[in-house]
């Protein structure tokens, strides 16, 4: 399975893909998680200490790597064929959850077809791990749609669009949504959060309806997550008690009905 992770930033999308990645590791998996964030959250989440996670470089920051991999000896020439396998061996950190995690930052440029040299390094590790690696990939994506201009989740057969009851979260998703439809994904689901009422929930049936967007389910606003964030810990730990959790491993499991299926 390789799965991506979108939405308004704030809407939850990191919990999600923390918990799904953990998820699938119960269920034997062998997984790997990538954030792709600016602003990387998702080693906290996994339950890496927020002393080590301080100290990942993101991919997209590491300056002596991009140059090994790019650099030819000739001023703005540089390759754009390398292997990448040692990368993944060399940089990925296994969480307390059994989840390995890549940070890989992220590249702003304008476009899909920017050169630079770390875009170029990105866009190889990602294919690589959607295409050449057996195993379940999570992947932690940037916030809005920037991202799909840049085609980072182009091989991943599934994306979940994860939003609030919030106008501009659905407005988000609702973009999310025909962007993913154009790169002719085939499994695009929204996902609903935060829904702290009846109303909320009914709010996002109704928008996944009228705009013809499968819902893969919705996740309950839950006070326990409120706690292990204010705490600074793992929402994992609170997984045998949070109603948040357990709707998120639903969503896992109807993921692997529609991956059997």
């Amino acid at each position: 399975m390789k799965i991506a992770v979108s939405g308004k930033g704030g809407v939850g999308k990191t919990l999600v893909a923390g918990v799904l990645a953990e998820f699938l590791v119960r269920r034997g998996f062998k997984v790997l998680a990538i954030d792709a964030d600016p602003a990387p959250n998702l080693a906290l989440t996994l339950g890496i200490p927020l002393d080590e996670s301080n100290k990942i470089v993101p991919i997209s920051e590491n300056k002596d790597l991009i140059e090994s991999k790019t650099k030819t000896g000739f001023e703005g020439v540089y390759r754009l064929s390398f292997t990448v396998d040692d990368v993944i061996e060399k940089f990925a950190l296994k969480s307390p959850y059994g989840v390995n995690l890549l940070v890989m930052g992220t590249v702003r440029s304008a476009g899909q077809g920017c050169t630079c040299p770390a875009n170029a390094v990105i866009r190889a590790i990602v294919r690589h791990l959607l295409v050449a690696r057996d195993e379940a990939v999570v992947m932690d994506m940037e916030a809005g749609v920037e991202h799909m201009g840049r085609g980072t989740a182009k091989h991943v057969d599934t994306m979940l669009i994860v939003a609030d009851p919030g106008v501009k979260a659905l407005e988000t998703a609702k973009r999310i949504y025909r962007l993913s439809n154009e790169t002719g994904l085939k499994r695009i689901f929204l996902v609903g959060n935060k829904a702290a009422n009846a109303k909320g929930e009914q709010t996002i049936k109704g928008f996944a309806t009228g705009n013809r967007i499968p819902l893969l389910g919705s996740i309950p606003f839950d006070d326990m997550l409120l706690k292990a964030d204010m705490l600074g810990e793992t929402p994992l730990k609170y997984a045998d008690d949070s109603k948040s959790l357990a709707a998120v491993h639903r969503l896992g499991e109807k993921l692997l009905e529609e991956a059997t299926s």
